[in-house]
């Protein structure tokens, strides 16, 4: 389950950095969406850690964001696509999809601790309890951005 849990955590925080970026002339996607992908990639740490103290192995590279020449082409196709009517609704693809990912993440964070509580791995459970949380409000903010935004895009 841990390696399961590095994997879509990584996963999050890559959609999230890829999708700031893409969106970089929305403000608050662009900004929130950096900040909260450190949460994910704080939490692939963290499970790096409490897989090591159980002799498990997990890389720590995956836990880096999108690759250095994804960012640059995604960074340059977002600014040819600003003005454009189809950004917004590729913003609300993209936050759906987020939502989605963040909503599998926090599934296997309950899943985790769950688990752990059952098995009494007492710091399995605590990484799961300060975690998931996050993972939540990544989730709730993924949502009340699609309440903002989907009104403005569908309506135009």
């Amino acid at each position: 389950m841990l390696r399961e849990l590095h994997r879509s955590e990584n996963s999050l925080a890559r959609t999230l950095l890829l999708m700031a970026d893409r969106h970089r002339a929305e403000h608050e996607v662009f900004h929130v969406a950096r900040d909260i992908a450190g949460w994910s990639q704080e939490h692939v740490e963290r499970i790096v850690a409490c897989a090591e103290r159980r002799g498990l192995h997990i890389s720590r590279s995956a836990s880096a964001g999108a690759p250095a020449v994804v960012e640059r082409v995604v960074q340059r196709a977002s600014t040819a696509v600003t003005s454009r009517p189809e950004t917004g609704l590729l913003l609300l693809a993209d936050l759906r999809r987020l939502h989605r990912k963040a909503a599998g993440v926090s599934l296997d964070w309950e899943v985790l601790a769950q688990a752990a509580q059952a098995m009494k791995e007492r710091d399995v459970f605590e990484l799961a309890s300060s975690c998931h949380p996050q993972t939540l409000r990544q989730m709730r903010w993924a949502n009340a951005q699609l309440k903002v935004h989907a009104p403005q895009v569908i309506a135009s």
